[in-house]
């Protein structure tokens, strides 16, 4: 059987990869294109993560599509209506048509005299090949098949349960039980308060705090301004509101790190019960946004802690007993089950394996050009999103420069652009610049990034506006050349 070709090849069925194919397909309806997803399902995170209480820690106007309004009242959505939201915009795009599911790509292979990749895939335990012009990658970056769990001493002697929250069993029954959630990031915030409804008591614990800062569940604003302005334009509206919103806040937590810290302690204080050790628990060591904030939807971790139902935690764990786990402090937290909220593993481009003209690829000895191609790597985009504000924003961002990018090859006849880095005086930087421990463990593996444009991963939606919706394409660092077209089979789509 000849290998099958497509112009653009997606990888990820998620937030990302939908948004990537409606983009492609809206723009160049004649162009072929395939998605290929590893799992079953596509969704990606959305799919994926199936905890008590998942949810967006950002406001859906922001983690939406540019393209697709949320039109729910709930700007803090719950993960099944996020999934939702993609699985309808697959759909009603015809999206769902192009995902072939179960591929997992395991390498791409560039040459130059073809101009095309090639696409290695497993597929049910046999290896399949596609061949395309232009890769695009859209698979996030970390581990799907687990999380990152420390090495807990005795853990093998604890009597009850321990799960990771990226594998959520769909019968675990915690009713009535005494349940403590290791870890203080987005997902122990979001499952302590979810988990009271049902068992005895949930504890959170902690090796230092974290920022929690509560918010309304529902935009009053928002819902008003769609029923103003009707669905898309409230949408733009809401969107562009919260855009400057996020700005504003990162940019005080940055330039007055002790203005936001006291703003967040006394709204700690105001939600918490009277007395209560605020400062143990709810001061971290590090100024605002050093990490990522904890979202609290109308503050319901403070209020499972002023209800009784939650407590907090912040001690060392020396080990596991049979009954629970003992700390440094000497106290020892009774547990039925535990549950390790202990981060990701971060996994770069999907792991896959690059070559070109026959040469490996070594990521960290490649350089990201505008957070979204790499240098020395023809016709390839990545997506990665905003550490600071919602993943969609930059997303979108990078389907629209995607967009943009091969509409210039055509207008040139051009058939290959790749970044060079020759320039003097880059320094090179870390790609991902923030000091979460899920990312320092990992961020050695990923390509880097460098100390001034074009090879900086910008983390200003605004500043972003500018140089990949409205930049100039031919800057002088993208070389652009014509070679011999390959031929080409024509693709059959599944289904």
């Amino acid at each position: 059987m000849p290998t099958e070709h497509v112009d653009v090849l997606i990888v990820g069925a998620g937030l990302s990869g939908v948004g990537a194919a409606h983009h492609i397909q809206s723009a160049f309806p004649d162009r072929t294109y395939a998605i290929l997803e590893a799992r079953d399902a596509l969704g990606g995170t959305w799919d994926l993560f199936r905890y008590p209480g998942v949810r967006s820690d950002s406001d859906m106007q922001t983690l939406g599509y540019r393209f697709r309004p949320w039109t729910q009242d709930k700007a803090i959505a719950d993960g099944p209506s996020i999934l939702d939201y993609i699985r309808d915009t697959a759909a009603d795009a015809g999206i769902d048509r192009h995902i072939r599911y179960g591929h997992q790509v395991v390498s791409a292979a560039w040459s130059t005299e073809d101009s095309q990749w090639t696409v290695t895939v497993d597929h049910a335990g046999e290896t399949a090949q596609l061949t395309t012009n232009f890769l695009y990658l859209c698979t996030g970056y970390y581990h799907y098949d687990g999380g990152h769990t420390p090495a807990f001493p005795g853990i093998e002697e604890f009597g009850g349960e321990v799960v990771h929250p990226q594998q959520w069993p769909a019968d675990l029954d915690y009713a009535g039980k005494d349940v403590v959630v290791i870890g203080s990031g987005a997902t122990a915030v979001t499952l302590v308060p979810a988990m009271t409804d049902q068992a005895r008591h949930v504890t959170m614990l902690q090796r230092s705090p974290t920022y929690v800062a509560a918010q309304p569940g529902v935009d009053k604003l928002a819902n008003r301004l769609r029923k103003l302005l009707g669905d898309r334009l409230g949408y733009t509206v809401t969107r562009w509101k919260n855009v400057f919103k996020t700005i504003a806040v990162y940019q005080l937590s940055r330039r007055r790190p002790a203005m936001v810290r006291s703003f967040l302690r006394k709204n700690a204080i105001r939600l918490l019960p009277p007395g209560y050790e605020v400062d143990k628990h709810f001061k971290p060591r590090y100024n605002p946004w050093d990490q990522r904030l904890c979202l609290s939807p109308d503050g319901d971790l403070f209020a499972a802690i002023r209800r009784g139902r939650a407590s907090v935690a912040t001690d060392e764990i020396v080990g596991f007993t049979r009954t629970g786990i003992r700390l440094r402090s000497g106290t020892e937290l009774p547990a039925d089950l535990v549950v390790t909220a202990t981060g990701l593993r971060l996994l770069a481009l999907g792991g896959i394996r690059f070559s070109v003209d026959g040469r490996p690829v070594q990521l960290p000895e490649t350089m990201a050009y505008k957070g979204l191609m790499l240098s020395g790597l023809p016709n390839f985009v990545f997506t990665i999103g905003y550490t600071n504000a919602s993943w969609t924003l930059k997303a979108d961002l990078v389907s629209e420069y995607t967009v943009r990018l091969l509409r210039h090859l055509d207008d040139g006849g051009y058939d290959q652009v790749v970044p060079v880095q020759d320039g003097p005086g880059v320094e090179e930087r870390p790609l991902l610049d923030f000091a979460a421990g899920y990312v320092q463990r990992s961020v050695h593996e990923f390509p880097r990034a460098g100390s001034r444009r074009p090879w900086q991963l910008g983390m200003s939606y605004a500043n972003d506006v500018l140089l990949l919706r409205h930049g100039r394409i031919d800057d002088g660092t993208l070389r652009f050349s014509r070679t011999r077209k390959p031929a080409t089979e024509p693709v059959s789509e599944p289904g």
